[in-house]
């Protein structure tokens, strides 16, 4: 199955894993990146050190194109990718700010970069900058997506940009794949259905809790750490999400957060004062970081929340990637045989 993707970044499958902090470490990249499809790295919970390790320990696991995903408003983001331009890893995905200075240093290694858009606007300002290729995030998916479903938005921005899409947002399996295709997309990220697999660090209480869960047992909010995000719904996440957390609480929690990514104490007290809105929205985000390793980490849904995406409700199986990949390739190449003699027919 070739598509603009799969020549892009030099891939066998259009399909991707996109980078979620605590489940996309090295050994899930690369297990998706070995099954033909191109598995991208989480930097958001590492410092700089831990990021350099993962890069290398992913390329002890495999010889395929990897990339990594870093969310750039975020602390520690920036000296994280500076660390992948060192490295010279292949793809480099970024979210969150402007990739202008990531796609001037890839380029000078011959790597790949891809941007993470949510609304038309940021996919045009997105191509403008250079990049490779964009990752439509819609209203269904894990996190922070967008306000606009996949149904509409992948669609909408594959008419408006000249670079390919990758769709990202409800795909599940092989008809979620062929679907992406059929809106205009080249390839599809699938980051519930990977993080549900058998090598994923997900904690298994949370993979059996995710096959039992329908489409409708996720809550869309701002309110869970400063972001709309979309996470599964739990009697925590319900509290969790009902009322923003108190700015001074969050600021407090927040100072783990940035003791993750070494972030020096008095850089973030002097952001409080310089930059208000965007370290209160940064201290609302770290002080989540609490529940989303309480849940991801430990298994512990009574006290944690979990990221996860309304593609929930078509997992119904805890599998090795390389036994999904193989299953949605396939799936997909079967049901596009099936449609076409419908349509011949």
């Amino acid at each position: 199955m070739k598509t603009r993707i799969t020549e892009l970044l030099g891939i066998e499958h259009p399909v991707v894993l996109p980078g979620m902090s605590w489940i996309s470490v090295p050994e899930l990249v690369a297990a998706v990146s070995n099954a033909g499809g191109l598995g991208i790295l989480a930097s958001g919970p590492l410092s700089r050190q831990e990021t350099r390790d993962a890069i290398r320990r992913i390329r002890e696991l495999t010889d395929k194109p990897f990339g990594i995903g870093v969310t750039l408003m975020m602390p520690g983001a920036e000296e994280n990718a500076k660390i992948a331009l060192e490295e010279e890893v292949p793809v480099i995905n970024f979210s969150l700010g402007k990739g202008d200075w990531l796609v001037e240093g890839a380029k000078k290694y011959g790597g790949k970069v891809i941007a993470t858009v949510v609304t038309e606007k940021h996919a045009l300002a997105a191509q403008k900058s250079g990049v490779d290729a964009l990752m439509v995030t819609g209203h269904e998916a894990a996190a922070h997506g967008g306000s606009v479903t996949s149904l509409c938005l992948v669609p909408a921005i594959a008419d408006l940009v000249d670079i390919p899409v990758i769709a990202v947002g409800g795909f599940g399996d092989g008809r979620g794949l062929l679907a992406a295709l059929a809106l205009g997309a080249e390839g599809v990220a699938m980051g519930s259905r990977f993080a549900t697999s058998l090598e994923s660090p997900l904690h298994n209480r949370v993979k059996d809790t995710v096959v039992t869960k329908r489409v409708e047992d996720t809550i869309y909010s701002k309110n869970f750490d400063g972001l709309y995000a979309r996470v599964m719904k739990t009697p925590m996440a319900e509290k969790a999400t009902k009322r923003p957390m108190n700015f001074i609480m969050a600021a407090l929690k927040s100072f783990k957060a940035a003791k993750m990514v070494d972030m020096p104490l008095w850089k973030l007290m002097l952001g409080m004062l310089a930059q208000f809105d965007k370290i209160r929205m940064l201290s609302l985000f770290g002080a989540a970081t609490e529940k989303l390793e309480a849940a991801t980490i430990d298994g512990d849904l009574e006290k944690g929340v979990q990221f996860i995406g309304q593609s929930q409700g078509v997992i119904n199986d805890v599998e090795s990637v390389q036994v999904l990949m193989d299953r949605i390739i396939n799936d997909a190449k079967n049901l596009s045989i099936e449609l076409t003699k419908t349509v011949v027919d």
